[in-house]
């Protein structure tokens, strides 16, 4: 009697919200993202990990019916501010996100918040919107710039190395991830290089840091620069003889493309493949199924973004006009992160746990990314007491 009533009161709720749900228009999500250059690959990981998260529900996210768009911006911070002005003028986009590289998010991402659209950053976390610059409508739900640094710098000093060549993009980014390195290192530095960010050719660099003679070096140079210079420091001959560490360095569609000269780097991140939670596991097995390949960190990021705005999107039925209502669901993160424990801080930057992977090579003759272990416990970024909103 008792399970007929239950099943009666459910009835009286599923059903005209089950009905309800098909009828309301979809929320429109504006995606910016970078799909050309040789970076373009890091912008297809994150869309196709967002992507994947839509198709499992069937065309929505939390239950509710959406439309997808998408622009590419190039690396460009122009180019992606156009994009998010038609969005939001034309498309009438109620969230946007997407954005791969922080010199972009820096153009686009305040402008966004202060006309009161959510902006939620599957990767990009430049210090700024961490701390002074935050604004209680953008959430990152990757790291913050510094963070992934901040674990390969501690890795370095627990490794005893006593002189490290450092080597970034002369951009937001490359400067926030220097910055992270040095906060946790504590040996001393063998030499600063920041390159044009793009750059192609890093002969005088590798040059420069071998003449220096430093016990490891630091490299923070995303998609294919990370290509080019891991390639060309294994023609140098410094492969297996300088140690290279990076964080997030070698993703897996990036070890496709340099193959066995990536061996032997150590990377820095929040996520693997490898890790056994029920979430993970439904993500890695859809993902390769869908797209035939492994995903990448930065498809798990797409991913755990759209599962984040899912989870909100329920919890206000879909109503975007209850502003205060979605943002109080996002900052509950009511949902399973593929990395297992997920929570964020008053900046709304996450707070979590950070890992070191190597890259080995396998039997099968493949290269792949091996967990060896945890750094970092409970992480928060060094910006959070600046964010004053």
């Amino acid at each position: 009697m008792r399970k007929t009533f239950v099943l009666v009161i459910w009835a009286l709720f599923l059903v005209p919200w089950s009905a309800l749900a098909r009828d309301m228009k979809p929320v429109k999500i504006g995606m910016i993202t970078t799909l050309s250059t040789k970076a373009g690959y890091l912008g297809e990981e994150i869309r196709d990990g967002f992507q994947l998260a839509i198709d499992m529900e069937g065309g929505r996210l939390g239950g509710i019916p959406l439309e997808l768009l998408i622009g590419d911006d190039g690396r460009s911070p122009e180019k992606g501010r156009q994009i998010a002005q038609r969005f939001i003028k034309r498309d009438r986009a109620q969230i946007l996100t997407g954005i791969v590289f922080s010199n972009v998010a820096m153009a686009v991402v305040p402008g966004v918040v202060r006309r009161g659209i959510f902006y939620l950053s599957p990767n990009a976390g430049p210090s700024r919107l961490a701390g002074r610059d935050c604004h209680e409508n953008f959430f990152n739900v990757s790291w913050q710039n510094d963070s992934l640094s901040e674990v390969i710098g501690q890795y370095a000093t627990n490794q005893g190395y006593k002189k490290v060549y450092l080597i970034a993009p002369n951009y937001l980014a490359g400067k926030d991830n220097i910055a992270g390195f040095k906060r946790y290192y504590r040996g001393q530095i063998a030499g600063e290089v920041y390159t044009t960010l793009g750059q192609a050719d890093y002969a005088a660099e590798i040059a420069a840091l071998r003449a220096a003679r430093p016990d490891a070096v630091y490299f923070f140079l995303p998609g294919g620069m990370g290509i080019n210079f891991l390639k060309q420091y294994a023609q140098a001959g410094l492969q297996g003889v300088i140690p290279l560490l990076g964080p997030a360095a070698t993703d897996e569609r990036l070890l496709q493309a340099v193959g066995p000269a990536a061996v032997g780097v150590i990377n820095s991140s929040q996520w693997s493949a490898e890790f056994d939670n029920p979430a993970n596991r439904a993500f890695v097995a859809a993902f390769e199924k869908k797209y035939g390949r492994t995903p990448t960190l930065f498809a798990s990021q797409g991913y755990d973004t759209a599962r984040l705005i899912g989870s909100a999107l329920a919890a206000v039925h879909g109503d975007l006009s209850d502003r205060d209502g979605f943002r109080a669901a996002l900052e509950k993160a009511d949902f399973a992160s593929v990395r297992g424990s997920f929570r964020f801080g008053p900046n709304h930057f996450p707070i979590q746990d950070f890992y070191v992977r190597k890259v080995v090579a396998t039997e099968d003759g493949a290269v792949r990314n091996r967990l060896l272990g945890k750094v970092f416990s409970g992480h928060q970024d060094a910006y959070a007491a600046e964010c004053r909103r």
